[in-house]
């Protein structure tokens, strides 16, 4: 199980586990990204960007890496920084034969095509695989948000197929394209 570590990612930027302290700087950090956020993301009401609810958020999220099916990092602007620029989360951790867990990020507007989102997903297969022993990572997009596709190709995944109406984002079932990684032993 990772440990809560501040770590560097790319110069500037650091990565670190979601803690209980994060309500307001997820309130800010989604607050100041819903419209870049909205056509990838499930419909959002009010509440979702208030600090109350970002803690109920954090709280669930923590008690399923408490259990091993969830481990939520974010990244900030600096190690001593409160300041959440993005996030990546493995969700659906399975064991046994399996092996394999969800992937899922975001990064700030104003960040795009700096390399943080390759950067976020390379530490987080790294983590997959040397500290969880994963076999294999998944991680779904729409078919038309190729800046996302693009992070998955240069950081190893591989298209497997699309998912017709795989999940409801921006108020409508929509198809996904699906990519893996499989990591080496």
């Amino acid at each position: 199980m990772p440990t809560d570590l501040t770590l560097p990612l790319i110069p500037g930027v650091w990565i670190r586990l979601l803690r209980r302290t994060d309500a307001a700087g997820m309130s800010l950090a989604y607050s100041r990204n819903r419209d870049h956020l909205a056509p990838w993301e499930p419909s959002r009401d009010e509440t979702f960007f208030s600090p109350g609810h970002q803690l109920n958020i954090i709280q669930a999220k923590l008690a399923q890496l408490s259990v091993g099916q969830e481990i939520p990092w974010v990244l900030v602007d600096g190690a001593e920084s409160a300041n959440i620029i993005g996030a990546v989360t493995m969700t659906g951790i399975v064991r046994g034969p399996f092996l394999s867990a969800n992937l899922g990020y975001w990064v700030d507007a104003g960040l795009g095509r700096q390399g943080i989102g390759s950067a976020a997903v390379r530490f987080a297969a790294k983590q997959a695989r040397e500290s969880l022993g994963l076999h294999r990572v998944q991680a779904a997009t729409l078919l038309h948000n190729e800046p996302s596709r693009r992070i998955l190709r240069s950081t190893g995944f591989q298209e497997i197929g699309v998912a017709p109406e795989y999940l409801k984002i921006a108020g409508r079932w929509q198809d996904h394209l699906l990519h893996q990684l499989i990591l080496p032993a």
